[in-house]
């Protein structure tokens, strides 16, 4: 098979070792720089001629944890391997024993699922915008990022009653409906989110010094991305339009007009730039839902059925399912599913096996981040050491999230 062009540079440069010359750097494990993991960089002179990722500094086993609880208590479990995008990275989960279940979500119930999902987007990428402002030392990003992150995160309490560890999507539907006003708080928050995003087009993303470190940096070829697997803005950024949120039928996606956005450039700041793009379309996706939600219950009517009247009233009033054992007795079949979701930093995929008992024989994920960790050993080949930290931004790898 051929080689890609990425490859065949890195392996260029690894024949041209030498023993005298090539000294090694230690990046991390640090969580204000590097985060919960190590690089190994080898470096000629300041070029780099080698990287080595050393994870696995925050390994939890939640695949193997997965096989020792019942089905419904893994949902808390996995959200905290992303615990900044906690909803999309449980929902995959909860897709697959939707489909061992055969369970239909009610209309309402994959509206606000959607509606969660591109908050946690929204909060997802600002997040990973303010980390690639502080790696080139632009402070103001970051605390501009992680400071409007925090009008998403509140608009999600206010939906599931909690800020991050949201346990809001479960077998069937969701845990508590609309509050009251929340639609003028969300379309606030839209209004405002707008007005900034021209802010950060000026004060960093047109800034010469942003421009300088981050354009034609780390340049991921259409062809490499697709070759190495790479997924999420990192992919879309090099010009292949694939998004799981198009393939995959779950949420309201396929009831809603949008366009998934893509870059050719492949580098550093078009990466940056894509997800300036995402942000706007999950506005975009909010108002849609807002506008098209339809009325109905929130939770199948299999479950409904199993809550005592009393409580079923209540749950009415509140919007809210409170009921601890309505999952208790959950045994799926004995068979296998699988499921693919969209999460901020790309597709999350989930392959649960059932034996029929109440705990799950088997759980596999594979997160974005871990398929995107190949970036970080071939992206910085062949350029100057301080065009490490622009790179590493650029591709917003969650180390918790690859190591699960």
């Amino acid at each position: 098979m051929e080689q890609s062009s990425l490859t065949f540079r890195y392996k260029e440069l690894e024949r041209a070792w030498d023993g005298e010359k090539v000294y090694e750097v230690f990046i991390g494990p640090q969580h204000p720089a590097s985060g919960h993991m190590r690089f190994i960089v080898r470096l000629d002179g300041d070029i780099i001629v080698n990287v080595e990722p050393d994870i696995g500094y925050v390994h939890r086993t939640m695949e193997k944890l997965a096989e020792t609880k019942e089905y419904i208590k893994s949902i808390p479990l996995f959200e905290r391997a992303t615990i900044i995008d906690s909803n999309n990275i449980t929902l995959g989960y909860v897709r697959a024993l939707e489909k061992l279940l055969g369970i239909e979500v009610p209309p309402r119930a994959r509206y606000l699922r959607t509606l969660l999902s591109e908050i946690n987007r929204i909060a997802s990428h600002l997040y990973g915008l303010g980390l690639a402002g502080i790696f080139i030392n632009h402070s103001t990003m970051f605390m501009w990022g992680f400071g409007d992150r925090e009008i998403w995160l509140q608009l999600a309490e206010e939906l599931t009653g909690a800020r991050l560890t949201h346990t809001y999507s479960i077998p069937g539907g969701v845990r508590s409906d609309l509050p009251q006003d929340f639609k003028d708080r969300a379309l606030k928050a839209i209004r405002y989110m707008e007005r900034r995003l021209k802010d950060y087009m000026k004060i960093f993303f047109n800034n010469p010094v942003t421009v300088a470190r981050y354009k034609d940096i780390g340049i991921l070829k259409k062809e490499d991305a697709k070759r190495l697997g790479i997924v999420g803005p990192n992919l879309r950024a090099s010009g292949v339009r694939y998004d799981a949120r198009l393939v995959e039928d779950y949420g309201a996606y396929r009831e809603i007009d949008f366009e998934v956005p893509v870059r050719e450039e492949g580098d550093a700041l078009s990466r940056l730039l894509l997800r300036i793009d995402e942000i706007k379309i999950s506005m975009d996706i909010i108002r849609q839902v807002l506008e098209k939600i339809p009325d109905g219950p929130i939770l199948a009517e299999k479950y409904l059925r199993l809550i005592p009247p009393k409580l079923r009233k209540t749950m009415e009033e509140t919007g809210r399912v409170k009921f601890p054992g309505l999952f208790a007795s959950l045994r799926p079949p004995p068979g296998e599913a699988t499921a693919r979701v969209e999460m901020g930093h790309g597709e999350v995929f989930y392959h649960i096996i059932s034996d029929g008992s109440p705990k799950p024989y088997r759980v596999r994920i594979v997160t974005p981040s871990f398929r995107n960790l190949l970036l970080l050993r071939y992206l910085p080949v062949g350029h100057r050491f301080m065009d490490f930290p622009a790179i590493y931004g650029s591709v917003d790898y969650f180390p918790p999230e690859a190591d699960r």
